[in-house]
């Protein structure tokens, strides 16, 4: 994959301003070499040359003055030029990591469920937060690699404006020199990608240990798991290393080549083709001037070669979320909910080769009844739970609302009917308010309704009401507390059929019954449905089920 993949989401205006403001600068710099010779010529009192003539032909009066005027007015046009590419190339660049952000972003929300569950979630977010930051990069070195050949054409017409033969030669060398380097390029693609796995473990082992905080401390394992955080560092700075001893080799060899090249065609230039020195300084100054630039011109390609595996492992995520992107709801209504829910011999298998998740499942819910799902883990349960909540659909069989069946371009209308509690508590770093609500448009009065019903009254009481700040995922809040609120959350939406999935498995018995007490107001009320091992949960059932590797048994 190339720049070209990342044209869709290329604005041509700000590309068009660049290539002007690229051409602009290199034509100033390479009539600003140009103009050497006849100042030279002047203060050596040479006779007029051919560009002596051709500034007579424009009306340029060859004289020192004019000459200085000339030359003092292209630097500074040169200078503003420089500075408004810089800026533009800035916004180029940061327009094009926010799209390509929000276009990975955007295809992961709207991708099948099956497809992120398969997805480490480490190496989305790694690559959401720093691999397009490389890609950005990336693209300002790519930007800054094309300026500067755009500059190198400039100062050639020059050169051969000046002495054709001289400029010939000079351009045979540069093409050799980058030539030369194409295994080095080689190199800095594969030390891109030996950076990129190394950054994602690194990002891996940082959020796996803030997660496993508690577990960590309690086990004493302190000591090993600074050890692995560090090993993956390691790694990731020995890749780091190595792409600037390669990079540094390159420069070395660089100017070492470029200035034999020159001295080579300064010799020629006086011994062989007897030329003055109003041609020859001139010349000795542009390649002084070329060879920098292709210092730079190759140290920006190294670097694009280097980030190009950050745009490849994007663009891959893009492409595979997006082909697995869930059908669009459009105006479709979820369909009403009076009578049951209906499993008919409903299999679901995640991978080839491998055991189905669930296997000929016969289930119905009748509706404001309460169903109670138990297992081993690995049963099936939340598989279960998933197919229910419109997260996915069945393989074979069917699942319908009231005789209307849930395929999988009405299941996420269905999701806006259902309210879905899951184990572990969700909270954003923001206020009960905004966590209760989502964004969504619900009215103080309703908010207090559904954190009665979910026996949550307790946020009522915090410091500022529903304009707490509960911080970092609630955790100034005990685990039932959190769970509460994850239900009053769930019961604020009116939902047609509530999950609870093992919602209170890792809840103390004080907690627990909290929860129960609250479901019990809910009773003939809602159709509920709990996925739990045990507890107390399962006594408010109607009926209650058991699956048994997939199968599901009485």
């Amino acid at each position: 994959m190339n720049l070209a993949a990342l044209s869709p989401m290329i604005s041509r205006r700000k590309a068009a301003l660049l290539a002007l403001l690229m051409i602009a600068s290199a034509l100033t710099e390479g009539l600003g070499l140009v103009l050497l010779v006849p100042l030279l010529a002047v203060l050596s009192r040479d006779a007029p040359g051919r560009l002596d003539q051709w500034l007579g032909m424009i009306g340029i009066p060859v004289t020192l003055e004019a000459l200085l005027a000339l030359f003092v007015l292209l630097v500074g046009v040169r200078a503003a030029v420089n500075q408004t590419r810089l800026l533009e190339t800035e916004r180029f660049q940061l327009e094009l990591i926010d799209k390509l952000r929000r276009r990975a972003w955007h295809a992961l929300l709207h991708c099948d469920w099956r497809v992120l569950l398969t997805l480490r979630r480490s190496d989305s977010a790694s690559l959401l937060l720093g691999e397009v930051e490389r890609v950005g990069y990336g693209v300002q070195q790519a930007v800054s690699a094309i300026g500067i050949a755009v500059t190198l054409a400039a100062i050639l017409l020059a050169a051969l404006a000046i002495s054709p033969l001289v400029a010939l030669g000079a351009g045979l060398c540069g093409v050799a020199v980058l030539a030369a380097y194409a295994g080095l390029r080689r190199r800095a693609n594969q030390l891109g990608e030996r950076l990129g796995r190394a950054f994602s473990d690194t990002y891996a082992a940082y959020a796996e240990g803030l997660g496993a905080m508690r577990v960590i401390k309690s086990l004493a394992g302190e000591a090993r798991a600074e050890i692995e955080v560090n090993t993956t560092v390691a790694a990731m700075r020995s890749a780091q290393i190595g792409y600037v001893r390669a990079r540094g080799i390159g420069q070395t060899a660089l100017h070492f080549g470029g200035a034999l090249a020159l001295a080579l065609l300064v010799w020629l230039a006086v011994r062989q083709w007897h030329l003055g020195a109003s041609a020859i300084l001139p010349m000795v100054a542009l390649f002084a001037r070329t060879l920098p630039l292709l210092g730079n011109l190759q140290e920006s390609w190294l670097q694009w070669r280097h980030a190009r595996p950050a745009l490849d492992s994007t663009l891959a995520l893009i492409a595979e979320a997006e082909a697995a992107r869930e059908p669009d709801t459009g105006a479709l209504a979820a369909p009403s909910f009076e009578r049951e829910i209906r499993l008919e011999q409903v299999t679901v298998q995640f991978a080839a080769g491998t055991g189905p998740s669930l296997e000929a499942i016969d289930l119905a819910l009748p509706a404001r009844s309460i169903t109670a799902i138990s297992g081993a883990s690995g049963a099936g349960k939340s598989t279960l739970a998933d197919l229910l909540g419109g997260l996915i659909s069945p393989d074979s069989g069917t699942f319908s609302v009231d005789g209307q069946a849930i395929n999988p371009a009405l299941r996420r209308a269905w999701r806006q009917r259902v309210g879905y509690v899951q184990q572990d508590p969700v909270l954003l770093a923001a206020t009960l308010r905004e966590n209760l609500t989502w964004g969504l448009n619900y009215g103080d009065q309703a908010i207090r309704r559904a954190l009665k019903a979910a026996s949550a009254d307790f946020a009522l009481a915090l410091p500022q009401g529903l304009d707490t700040f509960l911080g970092d995922g609630g955790r100034t809040l005990s685990g039932g507390e959190r769970q509460r609120l994850m239900l009053a959350r769930a019961l604020l939406r009116e939902p047609a059929l509530l999950i609870l999935d093992e919602a209170t498995s890792a809840l103390d018995g004080e907690s627990e019954a909290a929860i129960v007490a609250a479901l019990a107001q809910l009773k003939g009320n809602v159709t509920i449905l709990i996925i739990a091992h045990r507890g107390q949960l399962t006594d408010l059932a109607d009926r209650t089920y058991r699956i048994e590797n997939g199968r599901l048994v009485k």
